[in-house]
């Protein structure tokens, strides 16, 4: 038996009944089952595994380096159950049990998170509606 945590990719993008991805995402707890699909007939990409929650809304799709090796134990017929295992930030992830067996969720990591620098302070001057406010640079411009 062997345990794998897989990412869920496209989470930001709207399914095509309209469904939101990433709130179906937030919706779903720790250690709720989850569905793998393949998707033979996808357009882009014929390894594509979907991800489908309980309610049976779609999450997104394991990631395309994984899909390849999930989708050919599928195919020979191993018996593969999935779990969700959470999000951060702007990505889903899941855990995966070949062989049987219910997958288990990762032991939390017991040393602290890494503290974020705190924000500037923002400004107090009164708003006027003529005055030019030029974007504050920061390190994602290449300031």
């Amino acid at each position: 038996m062997q345990e794998l945590t897989l990412a869920v990719v496209g989470i930001d993008f709207a399914n095509a009944d309209g469904s939101n991805r990433l709130s179906e995402a937030l919706m779903t707890m720790p250690g709720e089952p989850i569905e793998l699909v393949p998707e033979p007939k996808n357009k882009h990409d014929s390894h594509a595994i979907a991800v489908i929650s309980p309610r049976g809304v779609q999450l997104g799709y394991v990631n395309a380096e994984r899909a390849p090796y999930v989708g050919g134990r599928m195919r020979r017929g191993e018996e593969v159950n999935a779990i969700f295992q959470g999000v951060e930030g702007a990505s889903a992830f899941v855990r995966v049990r070949f062989g049987g067996g219910i997958p288990m969720l990762p032991v939390a990591s017991a040393k602290p998170a890494v503290p974020r620098p705190p924000r500037p302070p923002r400004r107090t001057e009164p708003y006027d509606p003529h005055a030019f406010y030029p974007d504050e640079d920061g390190p994602e411009w290449g300031a």
